[in-house]
């Protein structure tokens, strides 16, 4: 199966602060990356993969359309700028690895860049965390392969937070 996005340009550059004029070639391989590690670390395997066909197949309806529309979604969009956002001022070529410029603006420094990291993890995490409380409470009723994986799937998490390293 080619390869099935959960959500696409528009609702990035509606549910962030990502501008309209942003080139989707610039981030489409940011949502994948977000979606296979975080959305699939959620979902498990097999609900993942059900969520897929039924996208490429048109059939998304029912609980499964409110999953991809109020839950994922906004937990998508959020991860893939995290994700994005560290590369988003580069640009790797036959030539090398070029910052962006302009002649208008101000390049944000590494500081300002890790806090709209953090702050968009912050609101991932967020969305993510709603997502599960929202699989928990209907999955025996409407989405049964989210208990149905088995090795080597990937089973679902239970926890969108990262609390950060510990040095003992």
């Amino acid at each position: 199966m080619a390869q099935v996005l959960f959500i696409n340009r528009d609702d990035l550059v509606r549910f962030t602060s990502a501008n309209g004029n942003i080139d989707t070639d610039k981030f489409i391989q940011y949502i994948f990356i977000a979606q296979e590690i975080q959305i699939q670390r959620f979902l498990g395997t097999e609900l993942y993969e059900q969520l897929e066909t039924k996208i490429a197949g048109d059939t998304l309806a029912g609980h499964y359309l409110t999953l991809v529309t109020d839950y994922i979604k906004p937990a998508l969009c959020h991860w893939a700028m995290v994700e994005f956002l560290p590369f988003s001022a580069y640009s790797i070529s036959n030539n090398g690895i070029y910052k962006h410029t302009s002649e208008n603006a101000v390049n944000a420094d590494k500081n300002e860049v890790d806090f709209l990291i953090e702050k968009e993890r912050t609101t991932a995490q967020y969305f993510s965390n709603r997502l599960i409380d929202y699989l928990q409470d209907n999955a025996s009723a409407h989405f049964t392969e989210y208990y149905a994986n088995s090795f080597p799937d990937i089973y679902p998490d239970d926890t969108a937070n990262f609390g950060g390293w510990q040095l003992n």
